[in-house]
């Protein structure tokens, strides 16, 4: 996305201004000619760059510098016309900078507007499947981005030795210490019926990025996965209870588990730290750090 940073009065535009505030993880609804027609996630925050070419004469009175916001979008085999469905939506409508009118034809004024979580929600609802699939990848986004980071934020300090900052980036990667803390608790992968530990990885149950010092490299926040699981896992797509029951994301295709051979655990076991392990589970993509914020565009 590319916007100016100012009026051609010189003059300041909401609406420019919220690409300043887009953060990596937002979902982006894209919309032109009274539809929705496709979804993005945010990659990477505002930052100065020349108007693009591909604008062509659109927009001559601009200035030639403004704002860029890397967007992956992703094009909609459901697209929805908003105006089509306004007995639910207009009651959402926020009160002030709506991105629609109350018919639901769009605000020519709007170019980039924050949507009320319940607004986001129920056009979500009328996308279906690919908006909630989109989420989930918002989501993850998001929990990647805090985990580089708080890895930046670690590599900086000043105040723990080196070797301790060599142990704490490596529990990120489930290397180090913490690796050989979690393989003392751990007999093997709990879906997977795999005890080689060369083929296991020790995942976070509470994400590396929102763990103090010590608890990214405490054996009891993590568990011994091989690498399927551990995707399955780490995405929110499976989980586990305190007493090691698993628990499926009403979002994971039903086949996976089976074609994957996961559709029968060895059993369930009880987790260690299980109040770490309760707080920390995450189910349908949605962590505990918190949901992506939905733009319209």
């Amino acid at each position: 996305m590319w916007s100016p940073k100012k009026k051609k009065d010189g003059s300041r535009n909401y609406f420019y201004d919220t690409m300043m505030q887009a953060m990596v993880g937002d979902l982006v609804m894209s919309f032109s000619d009274t539809r929705i027609k496709a979804l993005g996630i945010v990659r990477a925050p505002a930052a100065t760059a020349p108007k693009p070419t591909v604008f062509g004469n659109a927009g001559a009175h601009w200035s030639n510098e403004g704002w860029f916001v890397e967007v992956d979008y992703q094009e909609l085999e459901k697209i929805i016309r908003p105006a089509d469905h306004m007995d639910v939506l207009e009651a959402l409508l926020p009160e002030r900078y709506s991105p629609l009118q109350a018919n639901g034809i769009g605000n020519q004024s709007v170019y980039l507007a924050e949507l009320p979580e319940a607004m986001a929600h129920a056009l979500g609802a009328l996308i279906g499947a690919e908006y909630a699939s989109l989420m989930r990848n918002a989501n993850n986004a998001s929990l990647d981005t805090l985990n580089e980071n708080a890895e930046a934020d670690v590599k900086e300090r000043a105040d723990i030795p080196e070797t301790e900052k060599l142990q704490l980036i490596k529990a990120r990667r489930g290397q180090g210490l913490f690796r050989s803390r979690v393989e003392l608790l751990g007999e093997g992968c709990r879906l997977a019926d795999v005890v080689e530990r060369q083929h296991l990885r020790a995942s976070h149950i509470k994400p590396w990025c929102l763990s103090t010092d010590g608890e990214k490299l405490e054996g009891d926040n993590g568990l011994l996965l091989s690498p399927h699981v551990d995707h399955l896992f780490d995405r929110g797509f499976i989980s586990f209870s305190s007493d090691g029951t698993l628990l499926v994301s009403s979002h994971l295709a039903p086949n996976v588990l089976a074609s994957w051979h996961l559709n029968k655990p060895i059993g369930s076991r009880k987790l260690v730290g299980q109040s770490k392990t309760s707080s920390w589970t995450t189910i349908d993509g949605i962590f505990s750090l918190g949901k992506a914020t939905t733009k319209a565009r």
